[in-house]
């Protein structure tokens, strides 16, 4: 194996200290107490109390949301959930910057959604934010991934374990690794 310089992969701490105010730190704290305590050992039907303990954490719940017990979220108070979206079991919303998901909008089964990465290239590598929005009537597959910074339009669809590292246009059904256009969805009335 070879030895890669140590001053190419030796990260200054106190040169990136973290981000994170102490604030901010003791409300995240809070929130993994909340979720040990209430969040997590709820039934999977009882989505009206947690609805009520993410408003209180500051999140956006609009009326009908379902959101599962085994979903996990990094910030309440950046997110935003529209009217009957729904968020499904093992689904991990790292919203370190806000996430905003649409009316009626679906979350499958284990999607990541990353609001947040490292500048790779540079020799400290510190973090790096920016918002995801995930348009009303979008369908997130079972397993996908969300890059930070993008946007999955109205009614879009982001395929079975597809790695969407761009915006996905209104009404477009993308897959695979990285996503790329399969079809354009056809939304029947009705």
């Amino acid at each position: 194996m070879t030895d890669v310089p140590s001053s190419r992969i030796r990260v200054d701490r106190e040169a990136c200290p973290s981000p994170h105010s102490a604030a901010n730190k003791l409300a995240r704290l809070g929130w993994q107490l909340a979720c040990l305590l209430f969040f997590r050992p709820s039934p999977w039907f009882w989505h009206a109390p947690r609805r009520v303990l993410l408003r209180l954490f500051g999140a956006k719940v609009g009326r009908g949301v379902q959101i599962m017990p085994s979903a996990q979220i990094w910030a309440p108070w950046n997110l935003e959930l529209g009217d009957y979206a729904t968020i499904s079991h093992g689904v991990d919303l790292y919203n370190v910057a806000r996430i905003e998901i649409g009316a009626h909008a679906t979350v499958s089964q284990r999607a990541f959604l990353c609001a947040a990465t490292h500048e790779v290239d540079h020799p400290n590598m510190p973090l790096k934010t920016a918002p995801i929005s995930v348009g009303a009537g979008a369908w997130i597959c079972a397993e996908a991934y969300l890059h930070p910074g993008i946007t999955v339009g109205v009614d879009a669809v982001v395929g079975v374990r597809a790695v969407a590292l761009h915006d996905v246009p209104p009404g477009q059904i993308v897959g695979g690794n990285p996503a790329r256009f399969l079809r354009q969805r056809n939304v029947a009335a009705g």
